[in-house]
C-alpha cells in the first residue's frame, strides 16, 4: 500500500469520521437513550469537525457546507474534491 500525503490522510480521517455517524445516527434513531451511543456520535462529530475544519483550511472546501467565503463564493472557484484527486 502506498504511503499516504497529508491531504490523503485528512480526507480518509474525515471519511471514516463521516461514516461513523452515519452509522451512529442509524443506531441513535432507534437507540434514541443509549448512553454509549450519545457518547460514539459525539466523540466521532468532534473528529469529523476538527479533521474537515483543518482539511478546509488547508485545502479548501470538503462540500459547499465547509466553505469559508467572506468576500467570494469559493465553493464553485475551485476545482470539487473528486476533481482534485482525493476520491
Amino acid at each position: 500500500m502506498p504511503m499516504l500525503n497529508e491531504k490523503q490522510r485528512l480526507m480518509r480521517k474525515v471519511m471514516s469520521c463521516s461514516f461513523a455517524l452515519v452509522e451512529a445516527n442509524l443506531y441513535l434513531d432507534s437507540h434514541p437513550t443509549c448512553k454509549m451511543g450519545l457518547e460514539y456520535f459525539r466523540k466521532h462529530k468532534e473528529e469529523y469537525d476538527k479533521a474537515a475544519a483543518e482539511y478546509t483550511k488547508k485545502y479548501g472546501p470538503i462540500t459547499a457546507r465547509h466553505s469559508l467565503a467572506e468576500t467570494k463564493w469559493d465553493w464553485v472557484a475551485e476545482p470539487f474534491p473528486w476533481e482534485r484527486g482525493e476520491s
